[in-house]
């Protein structure tokens, strides 16, 4: 199995997480409301926390920051892509007036506003991606610090 299978099937993972989340949303009636997408970031949070932590577990000494940040970002990115996928699917095919109304005045003034918004989710999750794998690396990176010695 290769290095980063396991921050492969987070990264699946997440993006269910995602999916659900977003799925539920649209049951209430909720998913046109932009607001409710700042959960989004807790959920690749945990992604990314879990599957740097995992990784750092499996390869034990051979565990360095760029390892880990690698680890993160293959987490967070595949979670955005599968994520952007399903978001695209279902904006264009499953409910086609889902655009029109997550944003009428946007929609009536930009001929490709559908682009805009695709690319907006993808740009929010790959920038979500790199400052969580960033700070969460700062509590798994190893101290390069000389221990003190005590008297």
């Amino acid at each position: 199995m290769g290095l980063y299978a396991l921050p492969i099937r987070f990264g699946i993972a997440t993006s269910g997480c995602l999916i659900i989340y977003f799925l539920m949303l649209s049951l209430f009636g909720l998913h046109t409301n932009v607001f409710f997408s700042l959960f989004n970031a807790v959920i690749t949070g945990v992604g990314i926390f879990f599957a740097i932590k995992m990784f750092r577990e499996r390869i034990e000494h051979d565990f360095n920051y760029g390892e880990g940040f690698i680890a993160g970002m293959v987490t967070g990115g595949t979670a955005t892509l599968i994520f952007t996928m399903f978001f695209t699917l279902y904006a264009t095919e499953l409910n086609a007036e889902f655009l029109a109304n997550l944003s009428t005045t946007w929609f009536q003034q930009y001929q490709s506003f559908e682009a805009i918004v695709f690319f907006t989710v993808a740009i929010m999750g790959f920038a979500t991606t790199l400052v969580l794998t960033l700070s969460f690396m700062q509590l798994f990176k190893t101290s390069n610090n000389l221990a003190k010695k005590t008297a």
